[in-house]
């Protein structure tokens, strides 16, 4: 088992009270790594590092920032299936997810924001006064921090760092202390890629110390953090006692509807709702936990995904049949099940799984059967709350509207998708769904070249795509008078 240390300055070094902790498989309960656990000062000397590195990193033309970034990819690439080992072993997900999402994903953000950079301008402005010139410039924050999750460790570490660094920040960057080890090891290719020293800073440990000093810390200006709701509301909390009141990015939870219609392709429409809320183990913000359909159709629908659910393979991460993984741990695992067994309490009926699979091998790990809950209502909680497993809440629906408006009753907001045959019925409703993102005959995805984000309490801002790249950017209005005589508003005389 390796020790990983802070990246800091360009040098790996201990945490300044030394003290370290340890990840875990959470299939098989085996230990994964052991990683230093940063201070306060720990996280200070890393901003200091990132300031001290901050004027020079942003004066490199863009052109040069991306042969960095684009040594990185390639570097990332080399070494896919080291990446994809440690990333399946720390999270549970399966080893070809890994090897086909995560670690691509992650390379490629290095490769794109390399690339997007080189062809940024900024705007000039027409004015209605002929004699002012406006132009509007845009220019990185100076340090950036990136806070990102355990379900997709390194590709979103990489969706907010890459745009950041592309920007022309330095960035104090830290995973979650469940998976933390693929960022870690961004470390080695930043030193392999050449990155000059003080430009990427990784550190590591808790939430509850380490991404609260960044909150306090007065030199970082705007923090990208991707998590849960409540993490959310304390990072937003805290920024109202910060030093330096930071940009916060936030993408948060969220709670996906599904609206399958009369008319759809049913074989689509299926691996559709199967696909989003079985991916990842269901552990996704963005999956599609509330599926309505079309009565017309209900019937012959559930039966045939009762049926798509029972034919999922749940193994061991490692195993290249392996549908299903691991949830993230213990805790995990009892949280979905407790969603389950209240829904059942309250009336809803479980057409399949319902239950952990803990038989012989997978005792150890926090394995869940991908369940359907039907017979359920608008204000059960678990048509409200985040589930966060593999577990879809299926209720049918006279029309669209009722659908639209049914989805639309979330207090999140940061994916939805419609089913339809009928493109007025996918525009229309494309219009009227209220997500960051509307999948229209599609369902839970996202590109680095198209911007992917939340509304009402799945967060703010953007991610992906130049959009994402402008969040890590002041915008900064210039005037300057080239009129002929310069202005004097008052007609005062002049003075001798």
């Amino acid at each position: 088992m390796k020790t990983w240390q802070l990246f800091i300055n360009n040098e790996w070094v201990d945490a300044e009270n030394g003290e370290v902790f340890e990840t875990y498989n959470p299939a098989t309960g085996e230990k994964v790594s052991r990683l230093a656990k940063a201070t306060q000062n720990d996280v200070d000397r890393a901003a200091a590092a990132a300031k001290a590195a901050s004027e020079e990193w942003a004066a490199l033309y863009p052109e040069k920032r991306g042969e960095y970034m684009l040594k990185a990819a390639q570097l990332i690439g080399e070494r896919a299936e080291e990446f994809a080992r440690i990333e399946s072993a720390e999270t549970g997900k399966t080893l070809n997810e890994c090897l086909k999402i995560d670690i691509p994903f992650a390379a490629r953000a290095f490769e794109y924001y390399g690339k997007l950079m080189t062809g940024f301008a900024g705007q000039l402005i027409e004015v209605p006064q002929n004699n002012i010139l406006d132009y509007v410039t845009y220019e990185p924050y100076g340090v950036a921090a990136v806070i990102s999750p355990w379900n997709f460790p390194i590709h979103l570490m990489t969706r907010g760092m890459c745009p950041a660094l592309a920007a022309g920040n330095c960035v104090v960057v830290k995973a979650s202390s469940k998976t933390p080890t693929t960022t870690s090891m961004l470390g080695e290719i930043a030193l392999a890629a050449g990155f000059p020293t003080g430009v990427i800073n990784i550190i590591s440990g808790p939430g509850g110390s380490t991404g609260n000093a960044m909150m306090a810390n007065k030199d970082i200006e705007v923090l990208s953090f991707t998590g849960s709701l409540e993490v959310g509301r304390e990072l937003t909390r805290r920024n109202a006692d910060s030093p330096i009141i930071k940009k916060l990015i936030l993408e948060l939870g969220g709670k996906g509807a599904i609206i399958v219609d009369r008319d759809c392709d049913i074989e689509g429409a299926l691996n559709s709702a199967l696909f989003g809320v079985c991916f990842n183990q269901g552990e996704v913000c963005c999956a599609s936990s509330r599926l309505y359909v079309h009565e017309a159709i209900y019937d012959e629908f559930m039966d045939k995904l009762v049926r798509k659910f029972n034919s999922l393979i749940i193994g061991m991460p490692n195993d290249p049949t392996t549908h299903i993984g691991s949830l993230i741990d213990k805790e995990a695992q009892t949280n979905v099940d407790g969603f389950v067994k209240r829904a059942r309490a309250e009336g809803a009926k479980v057409l399949c799984g319902g239950k952990p699979f803990d038989q012989g091998e997978f005792a150890k790990g926090a394995f869940y059967m991908p369940t359907i809950l039907a017979n359920v209502t608008e204000d059960m909680e678990c048509m409200q709350e985040e589930i966060f497993g593999p577990v879809v809440c299926a209720t049918k629906i006279q029309d669209i509207d009722e659908g639209i408006e049914k989805a639309n009753s979330s207090a999140y907001g940061l994916g939805a998708a419609i089913w339809s045959e009928n493109p007025r019925t996918l525009y229309w409703a494309g219009k009227r769904l209220k997500a960051g993102t509307v999948w229209q005959n599609y369902n839970v995805t996202s590109t680095l070249e198209a911007p992917y984000g939340g509304i009402k309490n799945s967060g703010i801002g953007r991610d992906d795509g130049p959009h994402g790249m402008y969040e890590f950017m002041r915008v900064k209005n210039n005037m300057q008078f080239v009129g002929k005589e310069y202005d004097n508003f008052w007609e005062l005389p002049k003075m001798d």
